[in-house]
């Protein structure tokens, strides 16, 4: 899942991103997503786990989560990040 701001993502070769994975673990690092979401199944963003990757990695969009997920989102990066 990206996580970079517009402005990096614009102006950098690399971006940040979370792993989406199937193993839901319950942390509070993770946010719970679904095929309302976009996806194909039950899953979470994981912000404890995060990845620098190439733009060009990235090849479609697949979901475009919600303002209430977003606000999630970011609640779990402050807590994976430890900026609470």
């Amino acid at each position: 899942m990206l996580i970079s701001r517009q402005s990096h993502i614009l102006s950098r070769d690399k971006v940040m991103v979370a792993q989406v994975t199937s193993r839901v673990r319950g942390l509070l690092s993770e946010v719970p997503l679904d095929p309302r979401d976009g996806l194909r199944f039950p899953c979470v963003a994981d912000a404890g786990t995060l990845h620098s990757v190439h733009k060009s990695r990235l090849l479609r969009r697949v979901a475009k989560l919600s303002g209430t997920k977003l606000d999630a989102l970011d609640a779990a990066l402050r807590f994976a990040l430890g900026l609470d």
